[in-house]
């Protein structure tokens, strides 16, 4: 299913599981997270549904929301602002910036990917 995804909305959802991987590296750097953390929940469950959607708009409107509702909560959490400008607890600020790379690339790569799939519509 995944060789049937469009350059762009490839790159979303390798993008949303990036961005999971940076809150495990914030869990591995002792960052206190709840027994099952829900941002990692959700940013599996979306590259998933980016991925094995049958219906790939649907998917890449999915994945731009999960990123952006992302993108926004990094800035508007205190504890997310202090953790990308503090190097000294290197893995919170490590895995905040790969969060934050990684859900860049993903909302931008969603837009992307509907693009995409608008042209080849209007082609059509």
């Amino acid at each position: 299913m995944i060789s049937r995804l469009s350059k762009p909305a490839r790159a979303e959802a390798a993008a949303l599981a990036a961005a999971a991987v940076g809150i495990i590296v914030q869990i591995i750097g002792g960052v206190n997270y709840p027994a099952v953390p829900p941002g990692l929940v959700i940013l599996l469950a979306a590259a998933a549904l980016v991925a094995f959607l049958p219906w790939r708009r649907v998917g890449a409107v999915i994945g731009v929301l999960v990123g952006a509702f992302l993108l926004i909560g990094a800035f508007a959490a205190a504890t997310g602002r202090y953790d990308l400008t503090h190097p000294g607890h290197p893995g919170a600020f490590a895995g905040t910036w790969v969060q934050l790379i990684a859900v860049t690339v993903a909302v931008v790569a969603g837009i992307a990917a509907l693009a995409t799939r608008n042209r080849a519509l209007a082609r059509a």
